[in-house]
């Protein structure tokens, strides 16, 4: 049995579905993100199963057991929310406490317990520490701290990284991945980057206009986005309307290779930037360079065929050709994927 189960969660706004029907079981001991562009729903389906936010229809379901007549504070879950909300007028160790004071817990109890996840999230000895002398990332281990102090059965999180800068959250998401692995946190995220999410979560769930778009391991999400919505949301530009025959498809770019057994007719696809390989200006498909992008470990090579949509190729740094060179362009059947 799954820990957490949504059947046809629905929530409307003015008559507007905020969620749609939305099917999402959890289970113990998983880590899912739920990913998707600002409005998908994301935050409106964590505070539904919070119960902070009531279903119109459908059901909400912990261990079985519908929540409709529980109240939040008895739920037995955590929610960490972005701007990590402490509270100024208590110390360190006061705020990871507070959920261990409202279920009635003895001071000793609260001390070793705070002592113990303090040192779990790296702040060892800083229980009496005052929270405005915190940085970011401090501030956000100390509201993870308070969120794991009850153990609750489901940790959720709000774009727990969303106001740290980009090298603390990427040191952060690998912290919090080994944390919930060690404790076998049963976890729920939602967040607007998808790095942040494949980086930490067993499962991936992308949310469009209230409803689920695609879910699956972050490899399955990202090798075979289900839909042109994933795949753009994802980041990928290379995507166009073609007309699948057995290995091969017609697209504005010409004819492409695809992968044997790929699905026949009028399709959309998707050739990852690494499928675009640069050959000889006088073979595979004419381009000019249009621009490049410095992307750390590769360049993005920004290509413009003589007819047809703009193409991306990633290349090695010293491998970049320049902008307004002559190039040609082949296509990788295994970078490609026929979508539906």
């Amino acid at each position: 049995m799954s820990l957490l189960e949504l059947e046809r969660a629905t929530v409307r706004f003015g008559g507007r579905a905020v969620l749609d029907a939305v099917g999402l079981e959890v289970a113990e001991h998983e880590v899912v993100c739920v990913l998707g562009p600002s409005g998908s729903g994301k935050s409106t389906l964590l505070r539904t199963v919070a119960g902070l936010q009531p279903l119109d229809t459908g059901r909400v379901l912990l261990d079985g057991h519908d929540q409709a007549r529980v109240p939040a504070h008895r739920r037995g879950v955590g929610l960490m929310f972005q701007d990590h909300q402490l509270f100024p007028q208590r110390d360190v160790g006061g705020n990871v406490a507070f959920g261990l004071r409202m279920r009635g817990a003895g001071r000793a109890q609260q001390d070793e317990r705070v002592g113990e996840l303090l040192e779990l999230v790296g702040l060892p000895g800083a229980a009496r520490r005052a929270v405005a002398g915190l940085s970011g990332g401090e501030q956000q281990r100390v509201a993870l701290a308070r969120a794991l102090a009850p153990r609750p059965r489901l940790l959720m999180l709000d774009e727990p990284l969303g106001q740290l800068d980009r090298s603390l959250r990427e040191r952060l998401v690998v912290e919090l991945r080994e944390l919930f692995g060690r404790l076998g946190t049963t976890v729920l995220a939602v967040t607007h980057d998808q790095g942040e999410a494949f980086a930490l979560a067993d499962r991936v769930v992308v949310m469009r206009d209230g409803r689920i778009a695609q879910s699956g391991t972050p490899l399955d999400v990202w090798q075979r986005p289900a839909d042109e919505f994933v795949a753009r949301f994802l980041g990928f530009g290379n995507v166009v309307p073609a007309t699948v025959e057995e290995a091969v498809a017609v697209t504005p770019w010409g004819k492409l290779p695809v992968p044997e057994g790929s699905a026949q007719g009028p399709r959309t696809l998707l050739v990852r930037p690494a499928g675009v390989r640069l050959v000889a200006a006088d073979a595979g498909l004419p381009c000019t360079v249009a621009a490049r992008t410095f992307q750390g470990t590769h360049v993005t090579v920004h290509l413009q065929p003589a007819d047809g949509p703009r193409l991306e190729a990633a290349c090695a740094l010293r491998e970049a050709p320049e902008a307004g060179d002559a190039v040609g362009v082949e296509f990788d059947a295994a970078e490609t994927v026929v979508m539906d």
